[in-house]
Order: structure tokens, then C-alpha cells, then sequence
């Protein structure tokens, strides 16, 4: 099949055509650059600018941004990426594991439906941007993109936000491919068979099993909740049903919420004085983490609770603190993405 085709009848002058394409563009939160101080601040910059995620008015807020938080946040955040820097390749490890589970998706989508699609990710924050890979998926030839948040819990400051700037890329193609958006897909069968996989892997591992799983989400303000938003729901099911799907009961399992940012009351309980309390009032010295929001290992599961969460419940008393990682490029995570995919195509591929 030819990349691009003159249309039948068309002038000489008429301009080639691309084979049309189907596009799947994977969506994360993003990662800065580097580790440096100039890398970080044009990331927090971003980030912390983006009225989704922080929705204080811009002329009271941002003076505080500018002016303070971006002259210190950066020393502190790039220390924080540095302890866990892929130096190998350069890059966060959220954007290693990213580009992992894209490639595997690929082949994944190459092996079913052959040619027709065109798999690729962006990042909402940072580089690769969601405008450079719709511009790069226009020019491929795709007049369909299937957009993909890789959040499997709706939140305003996550999927939203997304949502939000590929819509805005839309605005900027000249003809704009027809566009679907991916759902949440916290409560999907086999997404929470890969978490429970994941899971009892983990514990076969274990030579004292864990007193407590411990399912620690990132956190919101509590006002967004009251807002309306489905978050703190979304995430209470997921939980349950993992639990369901382990046979447990309410005693080894808990939710909790981690990354508190700013004075105002958030989602509780707070997983970094839960640990401690576990480990201090109800003699919980032996606990398992996993964190289900995140998609792929990053500064909020490897700096956040695999040290920061770990020293809490250490310092408390705790003994044994058991991290279990994200789904990441797993096979059973990656079998579970393509199912989702393949669904959303419906109609679009054979």
C-alpha cells in the first residue's frame, strides 16, 4: 500500500493524499528534561500554571508561583528526580517505562490490525507534547486519532486537563482527524485482574506476609470532591474490587491518599501518617504498598512512597515496608490497554 495517493480526477497540481490511518496517541502526565534547576522550573512552571490543577485565581496564585514557590520548588523537585534518574538513557523513568508500554502496544496493535494503525504517546506536561504528536499523526495520514489519558480514574487534574490540550491541538489542524477519548477504566475486569496479578506476585515473594495492603492513590482537595468530581469514588471501587477479586477481607486491605500540596484539606487518609499510624497504634509492622492510579512507576511511587512513605512508617515502628510497582510494561498491563483499545476502535478498524 502506497504511503500517499493522488485523488481520482484530480488536477496535476492537486496535492498527494496520505493512505488514512488510524492514530492511538497514549497520554501521561510528563516529566521535565533534565534535573537541573531551568528544566524544572519550565516544568513545575507548566504544571502548577495549569488552572486544572491548581484553580486558585491566576492574579493571586501566580504571583505566589513565580515569586517564590518556582525560586525554591525547582532545587528541591530536581533533587527529588535525581534519586531516581534513568542516567543510562537520560530521561524520568516515566518516560522510559511510557515508551516501553508504547512500543509493546504497537506490536500489540500491529499484530491485529496490521497497517491500519499508528500507535504513539505525548505527555500533557513537558516533551514529547500532545500539539507535536496530533501534528505528527495528521502528517502520517491519520484522519482518526483514538486518545488515550493513561489515568485509570477520572480526575479534573488528570484526565481533564489531557482532554483538555488535545482538543486545543485539534484547534490548530487545518482538517482535524474525527477524534474519540478513552474512557476511565478503573473498575475494567482485566485491568483489575493485572493489579490483583501484580499483587499475589508480590506477596509469593514475601517470606512474612504483609499485616496490611496498603492502596495509596495521589490525592485532591477535598472541595474538588464536593465539586462533583468522581475521583475519590472511582478510586473506593477500585479498591473494593481488587479486594473481592483476592478474597479478602476489609482487615488486609486499606485506601489512602498520598502528595498533600498546599493548606487546604485533602482526600484523608493521608498515606504518610496512615503507615505510621498502622505501624504505631495497631501494631501493623509488616505492610505492602501499591499505588493503582499511576500507570507507570514515577516521581509519586518511587521517591514518594518507596522513601519518603517508607521512612513515615520506619520512623513509626513499622519493620518490613514492601513496595509493589506499578503495572508499567507488564504483559498482563499491556494485554489489558490493547483490549481496552481494540474496543474503541470498534467501528473505526476491521
Amino acid at each position: 500500500m502506497s504511503d500517499a495517493y493522488q485523488p481520482q480526477s484530480a488536477p496535476d497540481d492537486h496535492p498527494s493524499i496520505k493512505t488514512a490511518k488510524t492514530g492511538v496517541l497514549l497520554a501521561n502526565l510528563g516529566t521535565p528534561d533534565n534535573t537541573d534547576y531551568w528544566s524544572m522550573r519550565r516544568y513545575l512552571n507548566e504544571f502548577l500554571s495549569d488552572q486544572r490543577v491548581i484553580d486558585y485565581p491566576k492574579w493571586k496564585w501566580q504571583p505566589l508561583l513565580q515569586l517564590i514557590i518556582l525560586s525554591k520548588r525547582p532545587f528541591s523537585s530536581g533533587a527529588a528526580y535525581k534519586s531516581i534518574w534513568n542516567e543510562e538513557k537520560g530521561e524520568s523513568p516515566l518516560m522510559t517505562i511510557t515508551r516501553d508500554q508504547t512500543e509493546k502496544m504497537a506490536a500489540a496493535m500491529q499484530e491485529r490490525f496490521g497497517d491500519q494503525v499508528m500507535v504513539d504517546f505525548c505527555m500533557r506536561y513537558g516533551n514529547p507534547s500532545t500539539k507535536s504528536k496530533v501534528r505528527q499523526m495528521v502528517d502520517a495520514g491519520c484522519t482518526r486519532i483514538l486518545f488515550f489519558p493513561l489515568y485509570p480514574h477520572y480526575a479534573g487534574a488528570t484526565s481533564a486537563t489531557a482532554n483538555d490540550q488535545f482538543f486545543r491541538a485539534l484547534m490548530d489542524e487545518t482538517w482535524q482527524p474525527t477524534a474519540r477519548v478513552v474512557e476511565p477504566y478503573f473498575e475494567n475486569p482485566q485491568y483489575i485482574d493485572s493489579l490483583a496479578t501484580s499483587v499475589e506476585e508480590a506477596y509469593a515473594d514475601i517470606v512474612k506476609r504483609p499485616d496490611i495492603l496498603v492502596v495509596s492513590y495521589h490525592g485532591m482537595p477535598k472541595r474538588y470532591l464536593m465539586q462533583g468530581d468522581p475521583y475519590h469514588c472511582q478510586c473506593q471501587k477500585t479498591t473494593r474490587l481488587l479486594k473481592e477479586r483476592l478474597g479478602w477481607d476489609d482487615t488486609q486491605i486499606t485506601t489512602t491518599f498520598q502528595s498533600v500540596f498546599g493548606p487546604e484539606e485533602w482526600l484523608k487518609p493521608y498515606t504518610v501518617e496512615e503507615v505510621a499510624r498502622l505501624a504505631r497504634e495497631e501494631d501493623k509492622k509488616k505492610i505492602a504498598v501499591i499505588a493503582p492510579a499511576f500507570s507507570a512507576d514515577c516521581i509519586e511511587t518511587l521517591e514518594e512512597i518507596n522513601e519518603e512513605i517508607r521512612e513515615s512508617f520506619e520512623e513509626a515502628g513499622g519493620e518490613e515496608f514492601t513496595y509493589i510497582p506499578c503495572l508499567n510494561d507488564s504483559d498482563s498491563h499491556i494485554h489489558a490497554l490493547s483490549s481496552i483499545v481494540a474496543t474503541n476502535l470498534q467501528g473505526w478498524v476491521d
